[in-house]
């Protein structure tokens, strides 16, 4: 991107940088999470301080894709644009989504919009979304036709394009998230042996799509960018998918734990009455 554009996207009017109205949303999530925090902590039912540490760093993450040096050298620098996406598009989601948002909303909320909130976490719409292939869809498929396409070349032309694409990094990250690992209550969560597969199956996507960079450079961009770019993609990538497998295998760990408990409660309780049995007989 031409100096004079990027100029001209961190400018604002009235002296008031465009950064500053970009940040405005993570700072709004910030207070809110932290002041329901907080209140959860003076009823006596009390909130993991971790969990606020995480959401913290999460939203400072995903705001570093839309303003300061790295969202400003994303425009025009290939190696800065995977960079936010791996920042914005995976590292985020996955610390957002374990500041269990939902929880603390439905524990703080009043009745009406905690009800409301619940409804909409039932909806069919959200049923949709949270789906594992749906969500795959949006989040790597999404990666595919923004660098195979000429939308690539697009957004880097147009500052506001590439503000929608981070965006939608964002979102469609924190969907695929929420839909493999969420903590928060989810109605429609599918079963570990499907989210498992789409992990695998979006990890081989994800890495094919760098290694298509890797030797075919989008449209307008160096050989060199591409590769380092490419790089960046496939190994930072892998880190994510990495601790999403080792959540995925510990909640199956924690259920498999549980079945066998409760096979071994039921085998104690079966063993006296038998016993008694035999005895009266």
């Amino acid at each position: 991107m031409p100096v004079e554009v990027a100029a001209h996207v961190h400018s604002g009017h009235g002296g008031i940088p465009v950064e500053a109205f970009l940040l405005l949303p993570f700072a709004v999530a910030a207070i809110a999470y932290l002041a329901s925090a907080i209140r959860e902590q003076r009823t006596g039912r009390g909130w993991q301080m971790w969990r606020t540490a995480i959401w913290m760093a999460g939203l400072v993450a995903a705001a570093l894709g839309f303003a300061g040096p790295l969202a400003a050298a994303a425009h025009g620098g290939f190696v800065a644009h995977v960079g936010v996406h791996v920042l914005v598009g995976m590292i985020a989601p996955l610390l957002l989504v374990y500041g269990a948002p939902a929880t603390l909303a439905l524990r703080t909320l009043a009745t009406v919009p905690a009800r409301r909130l619940s409804r909409l976490l039932r909806s069919p719409l959200a049923r949709f979304l949270t789906h594992p292939v749906v969500a795959a869809l949006l989040n790597v498929g999404g990666l595919w036709v923004i660098h195979l396409t000429p939308l690539h070349g697009m957004m880097m032309q147009d500052p506001f394009l590439h503000l929608l694409v981070t965006a939608h990094f964002l979102i469609a990250g924190y969907l695929f998230t929420t839909a493999l690992v969420s903590v928060d209550p989810n109605p429609h969560r599918a079963g570990l042996a499907l989210r498992a597969t789409v992990l695998v199956l979006s990890l081989a996507a994800h890495g094919v799509l760098a290694k298509l960079l890797f030797v075919n450079p989008p449209a307008g961009v160096p050989a060199a960018q591409a590769r380092d770019g490419a790089l960046l993609m496939f190994y930072g990538g892998d880190a994510v998918d990495l601790v999403l497998m080792v959540l995925l295998c510990a909640e199956w760990y924690r259920r498999s734990g549980r079945r066998l408990d409760s096979v071994g409660a039921t085998v104690e309780v079966a063993e006296p009455a038998a016993a008694s049995g035999e005895r009266r007989g």
